[in-house]
């Protein structure tokens, strides 16, 4: 796939993953899974801070707690589509961004899925912020990896 570079104040990422498409998305929407990955390397998500409401209209909370200090980072955001396992898209009313997820089945056990962001604030766009959320998709391969071998696959 090639990406297009994304216009300004947007972000787009595509990471395949070694999961097929209905785990990886339930992985994006159950908090018994988000809390193993959510969130870049050094902060974690606690399960009883973490809201989803699937559905158009749905919330989808989370608190990141920086491991080191402590430190307490909540988002919030409304879904505007989910589309199970194909798509899920949230906008967050405070800064607008939106984010769009598309999971494509790669039909050998395997999932592609694609991120854009837009309306990303500029804090979000700096090297260190994308590498942060780079390292959350490298929690979330982990986690899968773990899946997969507790199931015996």
């Amino acid at each position: 796939m090639t990406d297009q570079k994304p216009a300004a104040g947007e972000l787009s990422f595509t990471r395949v993953f070694d999961a097929p498409r209905e785990l990886v998305f339930r992985c994006m929407t159950e908090p018994e899974h988000l809390t193993h990955f959510w969130g870049p390397v050094g902060v974690s998500a606690p399960l009883e801070d973490i809201i989803v409401d699937a559905r158009p209209g749905g919330v989808f909370e989370t608190v990141m707690v920086n491991d080191a200090d402590g430190s307490r980072y909540p988002t919030r955001a409304v879904y505007v589509e989910v589309s199970e396992p194909e798509r899920l898209v949230w906008t967050e009313p405070h800064s607008r961004m939106t984010m769009t997820a598309n999971f494509a089945d790669l039909g050998d056990g395997r999932t592609e899925v694609h991120i854009h962001q837009t309306h990303v604030p500029e804090a979000f766009r700096s090297a260190e912020a994308q590498a942060g959320f780079l390292s959350s998709l490298d929690k979330f391969a982990a986690y899968l990896k773990t899946l997969a071998r507790e199931s015996g696959r």
